[in-house]
C-alpha cells in the first residue's frame, strides 16, 4: 500500500498526544464540510437504487452529460487500466502517485514525468494521465491545451484522463463538459470539497460506451444508500457552495500568508493546500509533529504539502508551531 496523508493515528503513536489534540493538515480535504443531515432509517434497510435522482444531480452540478458513481476517484483509478489491452501511459510527475502504481500493476509500461514533457510529445503515448490543479505540485492547464492533447490521443484510440479531485473551487476550469467525447475521461472527488472524505464517493465523466464497461468492471452498488442520499442533496446545494469557494479561497491566501512569513514561501498550491519544496523538509515534518502538527511529507522531491486549518485557531496554532522553529533565520 502506498503512503498518503490522513495517518493521525499512527502519527499520534509516533509522536504522543492523543489524536483529538493534533492539527491535522495532512490531507488536501476541506475542513469547511458540508452539514450532513439525519439520515432516515430506510435509507439503511433498502439497497442502492440507481434510479434515485443521485446521477441527474451530479450531472448538473460537474456540468457534464453522462456520469458513473464510484466508490471515490480511487475506485476509478484502479479499474481504468484493468479495461485497455498493453498501452504505453505517461504520467505526471510529481502527482497522486496511486495513477502510476494502477497502470503498473495492470502490466501498463509507464512513465512518469512533468506535464510540460507530456503534452509536448503526446504520440509517445497511448494514454496520458493528468491531474488539474495537479496535487500536489499545483499545475494548471489551459482548456486549448487539453483538448488539443485530448485530439490526438483519440484519433488513435488513446484516452486523455484528468484527475479533477481539487476542481470545484475553480468548477470554470473543468473538462466535465467535454467528456462525453470518446477517449477524454475526467475524475471527479465528493470528498474533498463537501469534506465527505469518509463516504467514499467520486463520479467519472466519460463516453457512454466508457462508462458501461467501467460500470461491468465494478459491480453493482458501488455507493452505498447513505453515501447516495447525502450526496444527492449536497450537489444540490447551490448556496452553500458558493459559500464554501469563498471560504477555502480566503482560507488558502491566508495559509500562504502564514507559511510565507516563516520562511516557507509557497512552491505551488490551489484553493485545498499549499506545496513547499525544500530539502529540509523532513526535518520539518518532524519537528512539527513533535508539536503535535501533522503535515504531508513527500519523499521525491524533498517538500511538505499543509491542508488548510478548520479556523482562526488552527491557523494560529500552526503561526506558532512554525515560529518556533526559526526557519526564516536558518535560510537568510
Amino acid at each position: 500500500m502506498l503512503e498518503h496523508g490522513g495517518r493521525l493515528l499512527q502519527a499520534a503513536k509516533t509522536y504522543g498526544n492523543a489524536p483529538e489534540a493534533w492539527l491535522d493538515l495532512s490531507t488536501g480535504i476541506s475542513p469547511f464540510g458540508w452539514p450532513v443531515p439525519s439520515i432516515p432509517s430506510s435509507v439503511w434497510q433498502r439497497l442502492p437504487e440507481d434510479d434515485d435522482g443521485l446521477v441527474e444531480a451530479a450531472c448538473a452540478y460537474y456540468g457534464a452529460m453522462h456520469l458513473l458513481p464510484v466508490a471515490g476517484s480511487q475506485a476509478a483509478i484502479q479499474a481504468l487500466p484493468l479495461l485497455r489491452p498493453p498501452s504505453r501511459v505517461g504520467v505526471i510527475a510529481p502527482g497522486y502517485n496511486e495513477h502510476a502504481h494502477a497502470w503498473r500493476r495492470a502490466g501498463h509500461a509507464v512513465e512518469t514525468l512533468p506535464a510540460s514533457a507530456l503534452l509536448a510529445d503526446v504520440a509517445r503515448f497511448d494514454v496520458v494521465v493528468l491531474i488539474h490543479p495537479n496535487n500536489p505540485g499545483g499545475e494548471r492547464f489551459g482548456r486549448a491545451a487539453l483538448l488539443a492533447c485530448h485530439a490526438s490521443l483519440a484519433k488513435r484510440g488513446g484516452w486523455l484522463i484528468v484527475d479533477e479531485a481539487f476542481m470545484d473551487a475553480t468548477p470554470q476550469d473543468s473538462l466535465c463538459n467535454e467528456a462525453h467525447h470518446e477517449g477524454l475521461i475526467v475524475l471527479r472527488s465528493a470528498g474533498k470539497f463537501f469534506g465527505l472524505a469518509g463516504a467514499r464517493a467520486g463520479f467519472v465523466a466519460a463516453h457512454p460506451g466508457l462508462l458501461e464497461k467501467l460500470r461491468d468492471q465494478l459491480g453493482p452498488w458501488t455507493l452505498n444508500g447513505p453515501t447516495r442520499y447525502v450526496l444527492r442533496q449536497a450537489l444540490a446545494d447551490c448556496a452553500w457552495q458558493a459559500t464554501a469557494r469563498e471560504w477555502l479561497h480566503s482560507m488558502s491566501s491566508r495559509l500562504a500568508v502564514v507559511l510565507s512569513r516563516h520562511g516557507l514561501m509557497p512552491t505551488a498550491g490551489c484553493a485545498f493546500f499549499h506545496w513547499w519544496q525544500d530539502a529540509r523538509a523532513e526535518a520539518v515534518y518532524v519537528a512539527l509533529a513533535k508539536q503535535g502538527v501533522l503535515t504531508r511529507l513527500f519523499d521525491t522531491p524533498a517538500s511538505l504539502r499543509f491542508g488548510l486549518p478548520a479556523d482562526e485557531s488552527g491557523l494560529q496554532r500552526l503561526d506558532e508551531a512554525l515560529a518556533s522553529l526559526n526557519l526564516k533565520d536558518s535560510s537568510s
